[in-house]
């Protein structure tokens, strides 16, 4: 059966999520995004250029029409701040699809959930399918969830970090109990923290400083593509049991 990545009623084909920022060009980023084969790309609205016709745009590098953009409110530190910018995203380009992150402070750039959920239930009120940043708190992402949210993207670390997952049970307990989308954003360090993600039984994974703070972004980009598609197949394949003792691979009957 074919396994198909489903957020707010569009299917994707990749599971992987990639960002656009902190690339030294937009050469690099669409090469990273390439070698990646995602098919949506996180674009910080606040930071888009808009008005300065001899800069160069990221459309001209990424097209839209073969490529997901995802708005996101990176930057945002209130509610009102993150709902201005995604209705100014709305009104740029038509995008519903939309990324919430309300920060709550510069230092951890951790999610202020107060202020997320507030947005979150004004921004579904108004029409918009929410993917949000969250704590790995699996009574909050419950309560995102049951304000609307289309998808649940809790923190596997800060952000940029790249120290990957450090409380996988919490990321567990998210991923039984949510009926929409899990995706681990933020933390991961490398293509093994993509995997561990994906074998806990998350939907996606979103990077963006682990692929452009690499030495080589577009093999890096390339690594985390395998590195999610062989998580989902580990977790699909359900691996072994754990033991505390050492078990044999060989048949102990009719020895020599």
């Amino acid at each position: 059966m074919q396994d198909v990545f489903t957020i707010a009623n569009k299917n994707f084909k990749s599971r992987l999520i990639v960002g656009t920022g902190k690339y030294k060009d937009f050469k690099e980023t669409a090469d990273a995004v390439k070698a990646s084969d995602a098919d949506i790309v996180t674009v910080a609205v606040r930071r888009v250029n808009i008005s300065d016709k001899n800069q160069p745009l990221l459309m001209d590098y990424l097209d839209p029409k073969s490529i997901t953009y995802l708005p996101n409110t990176a930057g945002c530190y209130t509610s009102e701040d993150a709902l201005r910018t995604l209705r100014l995203a709305r009104e740029i380009g038509d995008w519903r699809l939309v990324k919430l992150e309300v920060l709550g402070d510069k230092k951890t750039l951790y999610p202020n959930m107060i202020e997320t959920i507030k947005s979150t239930e004004i921004l579904v009120k108004e029409g918009f399918e929410v993917m949000v940043y969250c704590t790995d708190d699996p009574i909050l992402s419950k309560k995102l969830e049951d304000t609307g949210a289309c998808a649940i993207m809790p923190l596997a670390a800060p952000i940029g970090s790249g120290i990957g997952i450090q409380n996988r049970t919490n990321i567990t307990l998210i991923k039984e109990q949510s009926t929409v989308p899990v995706i681990v954003d933020a933390g991961v360090g490398t293509a093994s923290d993509a995997t561990i993600a994906m074998e806990l039984g998350c939907d996606g994974v979103l990077v963006n400083t682990a692929i452009a703070e690499a030495k080589n972004p577009v093999l890096m980009a390339e690594s985390m593509k395998h590195a999610v598609l062989a998580g989902r197949k580990a977790f699909k394949a359900e691996r072994m049991k754990k033991r505390k003792y050492g078990c044999s691979s060989s048949p102990q009957e009719n020895l020599i």
